[in-house]
């Protein structure tokens, strides 16, 4: 089998790659050095559990980045891609871009703007897999246009869960604020202020994996209805 070369994708792992663990290094070591809290009149903008949370989203960031080649090597399935760009893409703006750069608190709606850039790649990369499946010599499968884009849906959507759910829980153990359930200075917030931020995060998840869902189904029922040449 000829191996498929990916230049443009593979430059954008390596800077990914290399800037993760440059981030790894500088989150740890800013991490043993930072206070507890900040002192009254500090001039500190970072205290330890920033430092961690940054250093948590490094080190997953590291690991998901393999995720793609270790599921294309174990099953056999040619990933296009444009999916490994936009999938390199998308860890750089979040981790690096959002978390060690702070664009999260610095650029409006940024992590508005990721969710609703991630619920539509999910949503893509869901007809990706059904396709992959249709090729797929030892599966035979026919699925109706609307089973794939109900399908594509709920694999982003269920993606979008499965991530909020792993916010909850780094916030409940390591005592981090990755659900914004809290303001930046670290005061409370209450009642549904506290819910806002995972709220908006899992309905824009479902708007962008909608509107590809929707798209998706058009495109494929027009293909269907396509007439077929007489060889």
């Amino acid at each position: 089998m000829r191996k498929h070369t990916r230049p443009f994708s593979e430059i954008l792992g390596s800077i990914l790659f290399v800037s993760l663990v440059l981030s790894v290094v500088y989150s740890f070591i800013r991490f043993l050095a930072a206070p507890e809290t900040i002192a009254p009149g500090s001039s500190a903008e970072r205290v330890r559990s920033d430092y961690l949370l940054m250093l948590t989203q490094c080190v997953l960031g590291l690991i998901v980045m393999a995720l793609p080649s270790l599921i294309e090597k174990k099953w056999k399935l040619g990933i296009p891609n444009f999916i490994y760009i936009l999938y390199y893409l998308f860890l750089y703006c979040a981790v690096f871009l959002g978390e060690v750069f702070d664009f999260y608190y610095a650029v409006p709606h940024w992590d508005t703007m990721l969710h609703f850039f991630s619920g539509g790649m999910l949503g893509a990369l869901g007809f990706i897999l059904i396709d992959l499946l249709n090729q797929n010599e030892r599966i035979r499968i026919s699925l109706s246009p609307l089973f794939v884009s109900l399908f594509a849906f709920s694999f982003a959507l269920a993606a979008g869960a499965i991530w909020e759910i792993y916010e909850f829980t780094c916030d409940s153990f390591l005592r981090l604020n990755m659900q914004k359930y809290a303001t930046e200075e670290g005061v409370l917030r209450i009642g549904q202020e506290a819910l806002k931020d995972t709220m908006k995060d899992i309905i824009f998840d479902a708007i962008a994996a909608l509107i590809v869902a929707v798209l998706g189904y058009l495109t494929n029922i027009r293909q269907k209805n396509k007439p077929t040449l007489a060889k």
